[in-house]
């Protein structure tokens, strides 16, 4: 899994489905792995380099992340963390190193914690370019990115959940837990949302009835709550996988919209939507607690053809809104170009204008132009929440 999201630019979750078949606790612990060297590959590199005299092999320091992380992050006993590594480095015929492996993965574990006094951690464990861009709160954000995220529920309307009701209204309940195993779900009642994520669809604030075009709407959360609060949901996806996936979640949550498989850019209604939600595609760095890999993954030049196509669903999304329309535009990104800089740039070329949202629930997300902006730093007695930026606008 890490040679594939390494050396071959897959993502984690690709690596993931791509496993044989094995038991799932074994998949999942598979994925717990990988995902915790994925997270702390700078730390993991100062800890390691002072028992390597050389640099050794690309694969071998893979071999070498593994057991240091099953050692310093996941608990794993020594003979565990030492033992499965060095059977790792045979199997794939690093032979020669294993003494190697076996020898520096001993002094690790037998360092145990004490190995990581003294590192700047969140520092380590983040490109130069994304702290950068992160400004202030960078530190803040790196450091919820070294912890697994909860698991968020939301769900429809009366319908309640055990667990901690969040101000914004959604559940929480601790990371691991399995949501096919929670009240409401086999019946259709629950699905999982990020809180953060579940704050865009809100602040639509569509009402019974109301017509509402979803844009870029797969897999389906935000659709879902769109239709779960009585609105009339045209859905717009154009990937025919992610539709399918939307299709089934809505079968699954008993809720109604018309689904359209069509690139948003390109398509037209008959008639103009008195509101939308665009959930544009973008860099994603607003999720690396639970994608870990898009650290690895993102280059700086990714945002700018990434803007590019932000700019071309504004356009669309205001050709395709009533006179007096609203506008929810979204992103689950921290990078400033795909948030307030896209608003920004389209209300000077389209003639929209900010209608700036009120959050009580988390005053501390708004910023000064009326804005929200969310990121993994904030809440953190609660566990954080994903970073996204939503802005409202209105069509004048």
């Amino acid at each position: 899994m890490l040679q594939a999201v390494l050396t071959k630019n897959t993502s984690l979750d690709v690596a993931l489905d791509a496993l044989p078949a094995m038991a799932p606790r074994d998949k999942a612990a598979a994925h717990r792995l990988a995902a915790a060297v994925l997270r702390h590959t700078g730390t993991l590199d100062e800890v390691l380099e002072a028992h390597l005299r050389r640099e050794p092999p690309v694969p071998v320091r893979h071999v070498l992340w593994l057991g240091a992380a099953a050692s310093l992050f996941l608990d794993a006993p020594a003979h565990a963390s030492v033992g499965t590594a060095v059977d790792l480095a045979r199997a794939r015929g690093l032979t020669p190193f294993a003494g190697l492996v076996n020898a520096v993965l001993r002094k690790v574990a037998a360092a145990g914690p004490a190995a990581l006094d003294g590192l700047d951690m969140p520092r380590l464990d983040t490109p130069g370019w994304a702290w950068a861009s992160w400004g202030r709160e960078a530190r803040a954000i790196a450091t919820a990115h070294a912890h697994e995220a909860p698991l968020d529920i939301s769900a429809k309307p009366g319908f309640s959940l055990p667990g901690e009701i969040l101000p914004t209204g959604s559940t929480r309940l601790p990371a691991g837990t399995s949501v096919t195993e929670l009240p409401g779900f086999r019946g259709g009642e629950i699905w999982v949302q990020d809180a953060a994520a579940a704050l865009p669809a809100r602040l639509l604030a569509v009402q019974p009835g109301e017509r509402v075009l979803d844009l870029c709407a797969a897999p389906g959360g935000k659709t879902a709550q769109l239709a779960a609060a009585g609105g009339i949901v045209t859905a717009v996806e154009r990937d025919q996988g992610r539709m399918g996936t939307l299709k089934g979640n809505l079968a699954r949550l008993g809720l109604s919209a018309e689904t359209i498989l069509a690139d948003a850019v390109t398509w037209r209604p008959d008639t103009k939507f008195p509101a939308i939600l665009l959930d544009a595609p973008c860099s994603a760095t607003g999720t690396i607690r639970r994608h870990p890999d898009l650290l690895h993954l993102r280059k700086p030049r990714d945002v700018q053809t990434l803007t590019k196509a932000q700019d071309a669903l504004l356009d669309a999304a205001m050709d395709m809104l009533a006179p007096g329309g609203r506008l929810v535009y979204a992103v689950c990104s921290l990078q400033p170009d795909e948030g307030a800089a896209r608003i920004d740039a389209a209300c000077a070329r389209l003639g929209l204008r900010r209608d700036p949202l009120h959050l009580p629930e988390l005053p501390e997300a708004v910023t000064a132009q009326g804005d929200v902006r969310t990121h993994p730093g904030l809440w953190p007695e609660r566990g954080g929440m994903d970073g996204f930026f939503i802005a409202r606008l209105v069509r004048a």
